[in-house]
This record gives structure tokens, C-alpha cells and sequence, in this order.
């Protein structure tokens, strides 16, 4: 079937919507109801929510992006604009392409007179069908019936969402029709992108916040503590949702310190433990972190990235973490730090941490970001095949030969040493956070004291070792070659595809995006350097820490730095004018 057509032509799709308004009126309910119809249709969606740190007022807005083929960032102009007041109105209209229409409620609405305005008696309607509350399936309706995309889609979305609150989902139902019929009736003429199901392909529309715990969930966690600190909050709340489900506790702590203590406390007694906090929180929980890599105790924590330093702007995004979290807590120890592109990277990820960190005993920190925690992609499929358990050297309580004379930190040639838990039968597990012995017991030779931190610093070779490359995109050995972390992947790899169309493929433009960055793998990222003549480091921060650690561990200085901190997520447009 097609997927969209303009006057009679057959185009490739590419739609985007954007939901403005004050907090609390509902954006994002409307830009997830409609991603998920989209999503249902066999189309690809990419969605993001930009919001202030208010309960109500302020301005708020979501965005959706459909596309008959895989989409990975939000571009610039839109469609089709939903004003829930007057201010997005007037702050977005600026971004409409020719064509596009603004939905407004004209009866609670005033503003000026303009080709692209279709009032929809939004409010009316929804108290017509029962609830001031439906006003938010009144203004998806509407947007369906503008596009003359099929009504039936929604309707099930609504039934599945309100269906177990008795009439509350008919209603929704009705209002929902309501606002379709008057768009299709009154505006459908105007509006010149239509829009149609494109396949019965099922796929998954997921969030970076809803991947990190279900790889949580797949790698066998099974104690969580931590405190609610945007944008890390939704792997809590999320892993607390499935709690009994999956057989795990989520606690809530009173602090960061809590937190990470609680988690660490939890590995010793043998199980997959983590936490999840920002950037802020991050900071209380270093002493924590420390005391993990001194007492080779395995944690996970994810770090979800916001604009700092103190408060900062605690609802945007930013990547300005980074060389934190890479030299986090005094003295020295091995880590692993992941950051993921993708929600579908995310699950696998975390997945990957809980290995590591059981198999080299350190702690393994996956780097999240507002962008990432909060955007949502639509996947064909999260394959749990591809997660395997290794709990490295964690002896059983029947191996008792390897039991006799147990040390808890025994000295190896890898460094690693062969884990027991307290309470087996016949031995005692001490640790200390005092430098110690073999045993565990605190000292203060320094012979020995060089000996541990040696022995400890070995794990980062075997780390090293488990690191994934990079993930390249784009042309083989490229003129242009643009670098970046974390939830850059997306904005990077479309300005590689605009980069190749606008220049008719004279110039051959590639990406380099690391998801896996510590233990820094020097010889791949100096060899693809090398292989371009122009290096861009694209990152969401003020001084270009990923420019700075590929020259502290390469010696290579990148041709530029492109880098964006306002809060706001990169776009491909952005890019390539920052390329200028």
C-alpha cells in the first residue's frame, strides 16, 4: 500500500507533527497515542518530548517524526503544528513548511488571522463526549483526519489504554471520532500530505528510559536501589512496575549515598544489583563508587546526563559527563563506562554491563541522556538471544577444593580473583575499604599495598579486550569523517546521508559513533582518523571531551569540534551548518 502521496504523486515519507502547550495539558499523551497508531500502521517513528521543570505552565512540546524507513532524529520544519494555546502559536508557526496547518481550538483561542489555521472545537467536544480530560483524544482524532489516515487504528490504541476504566474508553472512542470527522470534513481538503499504513508489520515503539531496564531485567537484576533524579527516573519507576512480576526489589532510597551503598550491599550478598541517577546524584554517589573498585565489589549504575553544574537545566539534555564519569572517585581502579546511541543499544548495553562488571568485578557505568532516556524509536524487535549471563569467577558452594584456604582478593595473573559469597559453609568472605591483604584484612604494607593496586589494575587489559569497536556508517574510508557518543548517533548518521545527497556523492562522508568509550580503544579510533582527511567531533557540550580524550589517548587533534549546549538535542541541519 502507499504511504503517502501529494496531489496524486507518491513521495517518500517524511511527516512531522509537533504538540505544543503549557504543562499538564497533555502533550505528550497525544504524541504517544499517535506514534503508537503509526507504529501499529507498519511506519517508523521517531518522537522526542522537550519539557521545563514545572508541573504546570512554562512551555511544552513534543515531536513526532514518521517515515516509511528507519528514523533516528528530529529534523527541522513541520507539518502539521497542535496548539494546545496561544504561545505555541506563536513561537512555532515560524517552522511550518508551505502547506502545513496549525490545529487550535478557535473558541478558547484567540490570535490572528493565518492561511495555516484550522480551528477544532477541541474543548467543546470533549465535554460532548462526557470529559473536559478527552480533549487530548479530540486533538489525535483531528490529526488523523487531516491526514485521512484510517480512524480504527486509534480507536484500539484508546481501548487498550483506557480499557480497563469501564465507559472512560468509549468515550475517549467517541471524542476521538469527533475531532476525525470535523478535520476530515473541514480541513482534510486543505491539509495536501496524506497519510496510509504502510504494512501489518508489528514493531516496538520504546524509549531509551523503558530499554535500559528491561536489558536490566534480561541480564538477571535483581535489586535496584535509587532516588529519583530526572532524567534517570523512569528506569526506577519502570523496574518497580515489574518488581513482583520478575521477583525483584526496588527500593527507594533517601539519597544518592543510600543508594549506591544500598546496591553495593546487595552485589556482596551475591545478586545483580544497580542504581540509576543523574548527573548531580552521580556526584554523592562517588565516594560509593570507590568503594565498589576498592572492594571489587560489581555494580551497575546508569548515569542519565542533564545540564549542569548544581541544578542546571534538570529537564534538557546534554553530554557533559563524560571526563566525570571517566576519572570519578580519588585513587585508582579499573571501570568500564558504555554510553548507548539508541534505545535499542540501551537494552543491550546494560545487558553487556552486568557481564562485565561480574566478570572483572568493578563497577560499569552506562551513560544515558534526557535526549536518549526520554525519545522514543520505533525497533523491529529486542532479540533476547543475544543476551547471555557470564557471572565470571563466582565459585558455588560445592566447589570445596577451590573453597579450602579461601582468599577473597587472592592475587592473579588477571587480576581477577575467584568470587565466594558470604554465608557459604565453612568460610568466612571478609573485605575491607582500608587497603588489604589476600584475605581481606585491612594493611598498610606497602609492598603489599603496590602488589593489590597492581593486581587490581590488571582487570583493565581483560577489560580492554571486551570493548566493542566502534560502529561506522556511511562511506569506507571517507573524506569527511563525522565522530560522536552516545545519543549523537542519530543526528549523525542523517547529516551523513544529507552530506552524501547534497554533494551528489562527490564527497564521500562517514560517522564514527562510540557506544563503548572506556577502556578507550586508541589504535581503532587513530587508524579511522588517519584514513579521512577532515575529522568533526559532534557532542552536547562546551569544551569537546570526546575531542579531548581521542587527543590525550591517540595524540590526534580533530579538524573541528561541533558542539551544542543549550539544552536541546542536536538536529542533522545543525550539523552541516556547524560543519560551515
Amino acid at each position: 500500500m502507499l504511504s503517502c502521496y501529494l496531489k496524486g504523486r507518491t513521495l517518500a515519507l517524511d511527516l512531522k507533527i509537533k504538540i505544543g502547550g503549557e504543562a499538564g495539558q497533555g502533550m505528550q499523551t497525544i504524541n504517544h497515542t499517535l506514534a503508537h497508531v503509526f507504529t501499529r500502521g507498519g511506519l517508523h517513528v521517531f518522537a522526542i518530548q522537550d519539557y521545563q521543570s514545572r508541573i504546570r505552565g512554562g512551555h511544552n512540546f513534543s515531536e513526532l517524526r514518521i517515515k516509511d524507513s528507519p528514523v533516528f532524529a528530529i529534523t527541522y520544519g513541520i507539518n502539521l503544528l497542535i496548539a494546545l494555546n496561544k504561545e505555541t502559536i506563536d513561537l512555532h508557526k515560524g517552522e511550518l513548511h508551505e502547506g502545513g496547518v496549525i490545529i487550535y481550538d478557535g473558541e478558547k483561542i484567540k490570535t490572528e488571522a493565518h492561511s495555516s489555521l484550522l480551528s477544532v472545537p477541541l474543548d467543546r467536544f470533549a465535554m460532548e463526549s462526557g470529559n473536559r480530560l478527552y480533549g487530548n483524544s479530540v486533538a489525535a482524532g483531528a490529526a488523523l483526519g487531516l491526514l485521512g489516515y484510517d480512524f480504527e487504528p486509534l480507536a484500539g490504541v484508546l481501548r487498550d489504554v483506557f480499557g480497563k476504566k469501564g465507559t472512560v474508553a468509549e468515550d475517549n472512542v467517541k471524542a476521538a471520532r469527533a475531532g476525525y470527522d470535523f478535520t476530515k470534513k473541514n480541513g482534510s481538503a486543505q491539509f495536501q500530505w496524506k497519510l496510509r499504513p504502510s504494512s501489518d508489520k508489528r514493531r516496538l515503539l520504546i524509549s531509551g528510559n523503558e530499554a535500559l531496564p528491561l536489558g536490566a531485567l534480561a541480564a538477571g537484576c535483581k535489586f535496584m536501589s535509587a532516588y529519583p533524579m530526572t532524567p534517570s527516573t523512569g528506569v526506577m519507576t519502570y523496574l518497580a512496575g515489574k518488581a513482583m512480576e520478575w521477583g525483584m526489589i526496588v527500593e527507594q532510597a533517601e539519597d544518592e549515598i543510600a543508594a549506591i551503598t544500598m546496591a553495593i550491599g546487595a552485589s556482596f550478598a551475591g545478586v545483580r544489583a544497580m542504581t540509576a541517577t543523574s548527573g548531580g546524584g552521580f556526584c554523592l554517589m562517588v565516594e560509593g563508587l570507590g568503594l565498589a573498585g576498592m572492594t571489587e565489589t560489581p555494580i551497575v549504575v546508569v548515569e542519565g546526563q542533564r545540564p549542569g553544574p548544581a541544578i542546571g537545566l534538570p529537564t534538557r539534555t546534554e553530554q557533559s559527563d563524560l571526563e566525570f564519569v571517566l576519572h570519578a572517585s580519588h585513587g585508582e581502579f579499573p571501570r568500564a563506562v558504555l554510553a548507548p546511541g539508541t534505545a535499542e543499544e540501551a537494552f543491550y548495553a546494560v545487558a553487556k554491563a552486568f557481564n562485565l562488571a561480574e566478570k572483572y568485578q568493578t563497577p560499569v557505568i552506562v551513560m544515558s541522556d534526557q535526549h536518549l532516556a526520554d525519545s522514543y524509536w520505533t525497533i523491529d524487535n529486542l532479540d533476547i538471544s543475544r543476551v547471555t549471563i557470564d557471572r565470571g569467577q563466582l565459585l558455588q558452594p560445592e566447589d570445596t577444593e577451590k573453597l579450602i584456604g579461601y582468599k577473597r582478593h587472592a592475587i592473579t595473573d588477571s587480576g581477577i580473583s575467584p568470587r565466594a559469597l558470604a554465608g557459604y559453609p565453612g568460610i568466612t568472605v571478609v573485605t575491607d575499604s582500608d587497603e588489604h591483604d589476600e584475605e581481606g584484612h585491612l594493611t598498610e604494607d606497602t609492598e603489599l599495598r603496590t602488589r593489590m593496586v597492581l593486581k587490581r589494575m590488571r582487570k583493565q587489559i581483560g577489560l580492554t579486550q571486551e570493548i566493542g569497536p566502534p560502529r561506522f556508517y556511511g562511506a569506507s574510508n571517507p573524506e569527511i569523517l563525522l565522530v560522536g557518543w552516545g545519543s549523537t548517533y542519530g543526528a549523525i548518521r542523517e547529516a551523513v546521508d544529507l552530506l552524501q545527497f547534497t554533494s551528489g556523492g562527490g564527497k564521500k562522508v562517514g560517522m564514527m559513533h562510540l557506544s563503548e568509550i572506556w577502556p578507550f580503544l586508541s589504535e581503532v579510533v587513530s587508524s579511522a582518523l588517519e584514513s579521512s582527511r577532515a575529522c568533526y567531533v559532534v557532542e552536547n557540550n562546551a569544551t569537546g571531551q570526546l575531542a579531548r580524550l581521542i587527543r590525550r589517548e591517540t595524540g590526534k587533534t580533530v579538524t573541528g569540534r561541533i558542539l551544542k549546549f543549550d539544552g536541546l538535542p542536536f538536529s542533522p541541519e545543525y550539523i552541516i551548518e556547524g560543519m560551515k
